[in-house]
């Protein structure tokens, strides 16, 4: 959907010149896509949290080498950005000064559904805002009701758009079973009835009404009958000053039916090795359990060097369920670098915590 929307059709429709980069963001060196920023008088960025929590990890000083003057809107996709990079981007990317828009939609949906519009929308950091003018975004509960302010639940659609998906290539009862049939007449069979669909996202709404994702419903934890997402726990963890990225996910439990179960990779020069590693992790423990609740403390927290992400930068929460229930690893053919499982599988022994 980047590849085609906004690389293609989008950009060169409106005559824009456009620099696309292909390879990793360190090669030849860290400040790699800094110096093409500069070189090439870029004003628009448009990257993913991954990628610039990559770049915390790596140290603030790396873009004040550069210029980036040219700059004036910096944007966000592929999954939600927790505050402290979006504080990050916004400080030592966006000179303290740049808007950001921190877009959501899917490959399904064909364009942007959510983001703020930069120069009209007050952002909260973290926050996708609200739907761009024309999109019936909402927030619903299980049986397809709003939730009021402040709660939250399901994030569905729930008018037609331009960019909408028509159906599934030759499948047209798989379309309608895995985007309308969780609530509205895709759920009923009733013609008359409204159709909903679902992006199988989690969301909240604030007080305000602004819109929060919580990334996929598959992503949330039910742990002592507590529902708990993936992402507000990797968002406390990274709030600590010592975490530059983290992954989360649920792995079976006997006690509490699911335990949560993080990986870390430290920022700089952290230092993980025997007790210092150990400290380490209680401290990361308990830094989730004072910001979330003693509920979301994970059972186990390894620090890793790096993450399974796909060759687009998404984390592969997947294998790292596998490797948490001693599973034998899925498909790796999709990732960037194969090699981040093995180095993850071998050192799962370490990392654990028996306290209460």
């Amino acid at each position: 959907m980047t590849g085609h929307s906004y690389i293609v059709y989008g950009p060169l429709s409106n005559g824009v010149t456009q620099v696309m980069y292909e390879g990793t963001p360190d090669t030849p060196h860290k400040g790699r896509f800094w110096e093409i920023v500069d070189k090439y008088g870029v004003t628009i960025l448009y990257t993913a949290p991954t990628l610039i929590r990559t770049m915390m990890k790596w140290g603030d000083e790396i873009p004040a080498e550069y210029s980036l003057s040219t700059l004036r809107l910096l944007g966000s996709v592929g999954e939600p950005i927790n505050p402290e990079a979006w504080m990050w981007y916004r400080q030592h990317v966006g000179r303290g000064e740049l808007p950001i828009v921190d877009t959501w939609w899917q490959t399904e949906t064909g364009s942007m559904m959510i983001s703020p519009l930069p120069g009209v929308t007050a952002a909260k950091p973290g926050s996708a805002m609200t739907a761009l003018p024309g999109i019936s975004a909402d927030v619903v509960d299980d049986q397809g009701q709003s939730v009021p302010n402040g709660g939250g639940g399901y994030l569905v659609l729930r008018d037609p758009w331009p960019s909408m998906l028509r159906t599934i290539w030759g499948d047209d009862n798989r379309f309608i079973e895995t985007y309308w049939s969780r609530f509205g007449a895709g759920a009923s069979g009733n013609a008359g009835d409204e159709w909903i669909y679902f992006a199988g996202d989690g969301a909240k709404k604030d007080d305000d009404g602004h819109i929060w994702l919580l990334g996929r419903v598959d992503d949330v934890m039910l742990v002592s009958g507590h529902n708990i997402s993936t992402t507000e726990v990797e968002s406390a963890l990274v709030s600590h000053p010592a975490v530059a990225e983290a992954a989360v996910v649920g792995a079976t439990d006997p006690t509490t039916g699911q335990a949560i179960v993080a990986f870390a990779i430290p920022r700089g020069s952290t230092e993980t090795a025997g007790e210092a590693g150990e400290q380490l992790i209680a401290d990361l423990r308990n830094h989730v359990a004072k910001t979330l609740g003693p509920i979301a403390k994970p059972r186990q927290i390894m620090l890793v060097p790096e993450l399974p992400k796909t060759r687009s930068g998404k984390i592969m929460r997947r294998l790292l369920r596998d490797v948490a229930e001693n599973r034998s690893l899925g498909d790796v053919t999709t990732l960037q670098d194969s090699s981040v499982m093995e180095l993850i599988a071998s050192g799962m022994g370490g990392g654990k915590s028996d306290e209460d």
